[in-house]
């Protein structure tokens, strides 16, 4: 009962809404990366939040596929390296440099700023807002220690190098001086363990990620939005820092079974019918939760807004309401027994704080910080002066009357601020400079709109006894408002927590929902070689189509880890790998997937070759986008890997194409128990009626059936056991509206083909040719002259006209 009445709901403000908005959109990420003999040392600094990310020193191949995934996941504006530095990351960046679609800023620093002394000497000289003012460097070196692992010195090279150019940039403290530091808030452990491996061309072909340029034309310089995609099916996220997370999750796709089953248990609480209540009260308090990390970093300037102050107590009072909700749940459930945990009372303490303290209503009204009635009887006491001043100065003005000149009729006593309390006389017409403007016993003080403003004796003792009110209340009012300041900035910690497990609660929550809405089931994880999808849909095509057949899917070393599917064109086998790809990455998030039952064993690395990401930069024809997916595919896929073939060869000859097909599926059978788990689709069935595949155990032939009424080709979309015997080419054809007498001549070129016969050649003429022949054939006979005894008939019709109809036909 305490609580409900110290706590009163805070009131939409838009102003703070925009403000994070704004915050957000101007936020930038350096990444510093130091490369020395195989091993990786990097950093980041997000200046949205002012945290400082380090990864420890971490061994990465010669072609960087780790720095690559990290730079996928972070896409930082800004990337600093060494002007000495080593040729895998000297090629590293110049095939960065050739990718359209991301255009990094590079910079290079001489390598003495990258010294592993003077990068220690820079991270002592920054400046740690939460750290007392008057630490000296022979302390701080404790406290980093703790925080970061000064030993491991690849990382603390990339640090010396990333603060250089914030300093020179003034990142984040742009209009402070200049013996101020870099602001860094937070350190934090960024790591990429059990992280699964997909590239760009994965995410981009599976469409896990879709931007689409905004249709509003005001909102297309800001850029873009979330297209038909995975992402924006699943993110039902109620908060921007929300959304940042579950996107950081689809760049992070993890193999710990831990990390899963923590959110897999939150999932399915959720999903629970009796829950739905405490769901939606859950997502009306998360919508309301402001982005801390800025809040915090404004709350730390001399003067915060009134609107920081109405986000933060609606933060924090939102916050308790969703502690007071998770703590009737179940605690077993790990994410739930942490909220109720680390949502302490500190909440409580800033919520009542600013429920005392701050007069919002006041604030809003006077554009600043103001203090409510009966927290300083001080303040209490000049705010009732304040108020009283205006009856109590009219008495005072009625006996300044009496004792000036008769000539005054009307007079008054006025107070201003920083200066004080002053009598104000009208302008006489005999005033005209400003020796007119003395009057015996008053001093005159300025000249304002005809109203002429002194100092009396009676004033002179309203500054003395009463002083300057207003400055002296704007000056309490900031004094307490520092107070409160510091003790919310004293429990930063707690606020850093509430912000990082509300993101979590609103991802599961966000997911939970997704899989209520689509009627998605929750995967069984194992360590197994083993994926038993059963009755699985794709996720994003299910939503387009009134009805969808759902397929099974089962791979493992008994039932074969190999799939070589053949079928007609059009009749669903781009589909097929699409799905099964999709299904594993949403249960490598955690995240219910849409089949009947499934079992999914932990894959290392999703790896496909399906979309050709064609570019005039990247000067590589279309066949050579597709063999470098292939050789990605091969050489880094391993026995727990998934690898998504769609229509490889087709690129080229025929024949090359087949043979390089068949060379690279045989060289994933020979590898036996470390085969990874492929999918391929293709048209080329020579393949298999050649008998061109070697005999594995591993291997497994699909097809999708199709049926034929009279001359339509039906598809069923049905994946079973068996072989494609045609491509039904010519029925695709006809669907497609090309004309019937093409489609007929080319079946005619393909039968005889494929039986070895000779092929002529239609030499038909166009129809305007044959339009000409005929006209001529007609004037031929048109002017046979039939009275003509010398003209033999019978020889002109063999010679002439017969020859002109054999021509025309």
């Amino acid at each position: 009962m305490a609580e409900s009445n110290i706590l009163q709901e805070p009131e939409s403000s838009a102003v703070s809404i925009n403000e994070d908005e704004e915050n957000e959109g101007n936020s930038e990420i350096f990444l510093s990366v130091f490369i020395q003999q195989g091993k990786i040392g990097l950093s980041y600094y997000d200046s949205s939040d002012y945290t400082l990310h380090f990864m420890l020193d971490t061994m990465d191949n010669s072609d960087l596929h780790l720095l690559d995934r990290v730079i996928q996941e972070l896409s930082p504006n800004v990337i600093i390296t060494s002007a000495k530095q080593e040729q895998s990351l000297t090629q590293f960046l110049e095939r960065l440099e050739l990718n359209p679609d991301y255009k990094p800023e590079m910079v290079m620093f001489p390598n003495a700023n990258f010294g592993l002394e003077i990068s220690r000497q820079r991270l002592l000289s920054a400046h740690l807002p939460f750290l007392p003012p008057n630490i000296t460097e022979s302390e701080k070196i404790p406290y980093l220690s703790s925080c970061i692992p000064l030993d491991s010195v690849l990382m603390m090279r990339s640090i010396g190098g990333l603060l250089k150019c914030l300093e020179r940039r003034r990142v984040g403290s742009e209009l402070e001086d200049s013996s101020v530091g870099i602001p860094i808030f937070k350190f934090l452990t960024y790591t990429l363990k059990d992280v699964v491996y997909i590239d760009r061309d994965t995410y981009s072909a599976l469409q896990i990620f879709k931007s689409e340029l905004h249709p509003s034309v005001f909102k297309l310089q800001s850029g873009e939005k979330e297209g038909l995609s995975l992402y924006g099916l699943l993110n039902r996220c109620r908060s921007k820092f929300g959304s940042l997370l579950l996107r950081q999750w689809f760049h992070r796709p993890t193999r710990d079974l831990n990390i899963l089953n923590r959110r897999q248990e939150v999932i399915r609480f959720f999903t629970s019918p009796r829950n739905f209540a405490d769901l939606s009260t859950l997502q009306s308090c998360l919508r309301n939760i402001k982005n801390i990390s800025t809040l915090l970093q404004k709350m730390s300037l001399s003067t915060p807004k009134v609107a920081v102050w109405q986000s933060l107590y609606k933060t924090v009072y939102n916050a308790l309401c969703i502690r007071d909700t998770v703590r009737s749940m179940p605690q077993s459930i790990q994410l739930f027994s942490e909220i109720s945990a680390n949502f302490t009372d500190d909440l409580f303490y800033i919520a009542t704080y600013i429920s005392k303290v701050v007069d919002f209503e006041g604030s809003a009204a006077e554009n600043r910080f103001t203090v409510r009635p009966n927290v300083d009887p001080v303040i209490d006491e000049k705010k009732r002066r304040m108020m009283g001043l205006p009856d109590f100065l009219t008495g005072v003005a009625r006996t300044e009357l009496e004792n000036l000149d008769p000539r005054f009729s009307t007079c008054s006593v006025i107070y201003m601020p920083l200066i004080g309390f002053l009598l104000s006389l009208p302008r006489l017409p005999s005033m005209l400079d400003k020796e007119s403007f003395e009057i015996e016993g008053l001093d005159f003080i300025f000249l304002s709109k005809d109203r002429l403003h002194y100092r009396s004796t009676r004033t002179k003792e309203l500054d003395s006894m009463l002083g300057d009110l207003h400055c002296d209340i704007l000056d309490m009012e900031m004094a307490l408002m520092r107070k409160l300041q510091a003790s919310v900035l004293q429990r930063s910690d707690s606020l850093h927590k509430v912000m990082s497990l509300c993101a979590e609660l609103d991802c599961l929550i966000a997911l939970a929902q997704a899989s209520r809405d689509h009627g998605y089931c929750c995967p069984t994880l194992t360590p197994n070689q083993r994926l038993v999808l059963i009755e699985s849909r794709h996720p994003l095509l299910e939503l387009c189509t009134p009805v969808f057949v759902s397929n099974t899917y089962i791979s493992s070393e008994t039932e074969g880890k190999v799939k070589v599917i053949t079928g007609p064109n059009s009749s669903g086998k781009s589909i097929y790998l699409k799905q099964v790809g999709l299904i594993v990455f949403m249960a490598l998030i955690g995240s219910d997937i849409p089949a009947k039952e499934a079992e999914i064993g932990l894959v290392d690395g999703i790896f496909t070759r399906m979309q050709s990401r064609e570019s005039v930069s990247v000067g590589l024809s279309t066949f050579m986008i597709d063999v470098n997916q292939m050789a990605h595919s091969l050489n880094y896929s391993t026995g727990n890997s998934l690898v998504l073939v769609d229509e490889f060869g087709k690129g080229t000859n025929t024949v090359d194409g087949l043979s390089l097909l068949t060379a690279c599926l045989n060289h994933w059978l020979r590898r036996g128990p470390q085969c990874p788990h492929l999918l391929l689709s293709t048209c080329f069935h020579s393949l298999i009626q050649l008998g061109l595949i070697s005999d594995s155990p591993l291997l497994s032939l699909l097809t999708l059936e199709t049926a034929i009424e009279g001359e339509e080709l039906v598809f069923l979309y049905q994946v079973k056991n068996g072989i494609c015997q045609s491509s039904c080419a010519a029925n695709i054809a006809t669907l497609a509206g090309i004309p019937n007498d093409l489609v007929t001549r080319g079946v005619e070129v393909s039968e005889l083909y494929r039986t070895g016969r000779t092929i002529r050649k239609m030499d038909r003429p166009s129809a305007d040719v044959q339009n000409s022949r005929c006209a001529e054939v007609v004037e031929k006979f048109l002017n046979i002259d039939l009275d003509d005894p010398e003209i033999d008939l019978d020889s002109y019709l063999k010679d002439e006209v017969l020859q002109a109809l054999e021509e025309v036909l």
